[in-house]
């Protein structure tokens, strides 16, 4: 096969596993019944001046399956680090004890289970959104190579054979998504 096409094909796949990359981390954002830790994943703090994500800043562990810890390696971090979660929006209520940041995650509703279903459903969608428009992008790629027909027609089915298997494991990932914010 031409090394143009070639190219066009490998970095499409690479764009198209990005999208995968970027749902799956989406989801680790939406919550599903039990705490944990990557649910504060998204929260920054101001550190000396910058944004920096909670992680760097204090251990958060679970303590069970209804409550997360925030312990900072600074004392004088509660205060910052109780505001950064507030403002992340997370509709979590932090209590700060002097030593440690408790969090308790209220079970999900019947209600709220299906609104985080279909804000999953939403993230699969604009994964699938995001594979598609890199699969036109290498299709146009693909016209204006300088190749045979033949070789085109060739590379125009690899990325559609690519796009098909991209779009499958985003069905399956959400499938799985689904199933476990549906768990009671």
């Amino acid at each position: 096969m031409n090394e143009e096409l070639a190219f066009i094909i490998d970095s499409t796949r690479e764009l198209m596993q990005n999208s995968l990359t970027h749902l799956e981390k989406e989801f680790r954002n939406i919550r599903a019944g039990k705490a944990s830790p990557a649910m504060l994943g998204g929260v920054t703090v101001e550190y000396y001046g910058s944004q920096t994500p909670l992680s760097q800043v204090a251990n958060v562990n679970t303590m069970d399956a209804h409550t997360i810890t925030v312990q900072p390696w600074e004392k004088k971090m509660l205060h910052e680090i109780e505001k950064a979660i507030m403002i992340a929006n997370l509709s979590f209520n932090p209590m700060n004890n002097g030593e440690v940041i408790i969090i308790n995650v209220p079970v999900l509703t019947e209600e709220r289970r299906k609104e985080l279903s279909k804000q999953a459903k939403v993230e699969a969608e604009n994964a699938k959104i995001g594979i598609r428009n890199d699969r036109r992008e290498a299709m146009q790629d693909i016209k204006k190579a300088e190749a045979s027909e033949d070789m085109k027609a060739n590379a125009e089915i690899d990325i559609q054979n690519l796009t098909d298997k991209f779009i499958l494991e985003v069905d399956e990932l959400y499938k799985v998504k689904d199933a476990e914010i549906m768990k009671v």
